[in-house]
């Protein structure tokens, strides 16, 4: 496990953390991060798919804004700078283009699945619609996926919110539900940013149950052998 550098089809080097399970992988997982870049918090994300027999990686999108982000939950000051570097200084199509790179990257191990957490979450939702040789997504109290719901998802895709949640209420929930009836989508006693042990918000039972669905879900998909589960057209 450590750090190793992507290269996107633009030829942009960025960089990622990568851990390895202790035998032959399962396949792949691309984990996307928060607004805080890719911080102590995601690389134990990474380091718990591992764990389960998967190869991971976190690539470090913000890169492209400035390389080697890592926030904390606390501060007001990294919250802003998070917030601003995701919405403001990103541009997405340079963003799916180093997700794409990641799952690139873990196609040497199998079937790759995706899994992102609040602006990742989001970014899961794309990758699902927009990427090549994605075979499942996860994505939890991904922000934006309401106003993007009408987009067609190209894999199984499966969603955890907070019922809790004050950013995204559950009107939003329901818009997504009405426009993807095949999308799973599960809802939790607790709040934004369930899953995130270092955050005030965490709820150990949801996050335990979500991790156990969404393991649930990427050992069958990932597992099935029919190509079909995959599609490899371009953008």
């Amino acid at each position: 496990m450590g750090h190793r550098q992507l290269t996107a089809t633009d030829g942009f080097t960025f960089g990622a953390y990568e851990a390895l399970p202790a035998h032959n992988a399962k396949g792949g997982i691309v984990v996307i991060q928060e607004i805080f870049g890719v911080n102590s918090h995601i690389r134990a994300v990474v380091d718990s798919y591992a764990a389960a027999g998967y190869a991971a990686i976190a690539p470090q999108i913000f890169d492209r804004s400035e390389p080697n982000v890592e926030l904390g939950y606390t501060n007001q000051v990294e919250f802003d700078k998070g917030l601003r570097i995701a919405f403001k200084e990103l541009q997405m199509p340079n963003t799916l283009l180093d997700v794409q790179a990641a799952i690139k990257a873990m196609t040497a191990h199998g079937k790759v699945g995706v899994v992102g957490y609040c602006f990742g979450g989001l970014l899961t939702w794309l990758s699902a619609c927009e990427l090549r040789n994605v075979a499942a997504a996860s994505a939890y109290y991904g922000g934006g996926i309401a106003t993007q719901a009408t987009r067609l998802p190209r894999c199984p895709v499966m969603m955890h919110f907070g019922e809790r949640d004050a950013h995204i209420p559950m009107s939003d929930v329901e818009t997504i539900r009405k426009a993807q009836p095949t999308v799973q989508i599960f809802v939790y006693d607790a709040d934004h940013g369930f899953n995130c042990d270092e955050r005030a918000s965490y709820d150990s039972a949801s996050a335990l149950t979500a991790k156990e669905r969404t393991l649930a879900f990427f050992d069958k998909v990932l597992s099935f052998d029919d190509e079909a589960t995959i599609v490899s057209s371009p953008k």
